[in-house]
């Protein structure tokens, strides 16, 4: 299977402090990486470095073979991050027709229609998105960040501020992306959801890589395990 995603011996430093050190992990196409780890763990680090959006001092990373910041990788991906990433001043149908149009989508008004039908914000189409509540400015950024079927997916914190159907909203938008070939690395604290849809794991602490592997049925059936997955690899900060 074609490795989607590298890294090879990767470190950030901000200033005199390594948040990633020599990271090395290969992520295969159609594959979806849970990452796990405490806050500060690093996690948020190596997905921006994914995406492109932060520099890094040592090592190489790729998407399919090109580096982050190259046109055609960044067209082939999809980043949630903390910041959202919409036009507050915006409408919801706005905002969606901007981001179809820049990925270079076409049929954009039905593709704007179904993906505002798709994550529960037909109503508010019209609304600014300064309007919205988190959890609505939530589902607008993953509508945004899944409307042109990007072949990889960042998602950092990818269910936070939603409520229980939209939680199996995401959930099924994953399966669907996992279905028709994409590769997603996922940070977040929703561990079951994540390993009910990741096939590996990798578990982060104080910014080196810990563990890289598949994610087991034990990892599911479990809770003890998934409570020392969650709290016990990042206990030292």
């Amino acid at each position: 299977m074609r490795q989607a995603i590298e890294l090879t011996q990767v470190w950030k430093f901000y200033g005199d402090y390594a948040a990633v050190r020599d990271c090395t992990l290969s992520i295969q196409q159609g594959s979806c990486c849970a990452l796990l780890g405490r806050n500060g763990a690093g996690k948020t680090t190596l997905l921006r470095i994914l995406a492109g959006l932060t520099s890094f001092q040592r090592g190489a990373v790729s998407l399919f073979g090109e580096k982050p910041r190259a046109e055609n990788a960044r067209r082939q991906s999809g980043f949630l991050g903390h910041g959202i990433g919409v036009y507050e001043d915006l409408s919801a149908r706005e905002n969606l027709h901007f981001f179809a149009s820049v990925t270079g989508q076409k049929n954009l008004h039905n593709l704007t229609e179904t993906w505002l039908e798709r994550v529960g914000l037909a109503r508010f189409a019209t609304m600014p998105v300064r309007q919205f509540s988190r959890g609505m400015r939530q589902r607008l950024a993953l509508a945004r960040t899944f409307i042109h079927s990007p072949k990889i997916l960042l998602l950092d914190e990818p269910f936070t501020s939603l409520d229980d159907r939209a939680i199996a909203m995401l959930s099924e938008l994953l399966s669907e992306a996992r279905q028709r070939g994409a590769t997603i690395v996922l940070s977040t604290h929703q561990l079951r959801e994540a390993l009910a849809i990741a096939s590996h794991v990798a578990l982060v602490e104080n910014g080196r890589l810990r563990y890289a592997g598949e994610r087991t049925q034990e990892m599911l059936d479990d809770p003890a395990l998934l409570y020392r997955l969650h709290t016990e690899l990042g206990a030292t900060q």
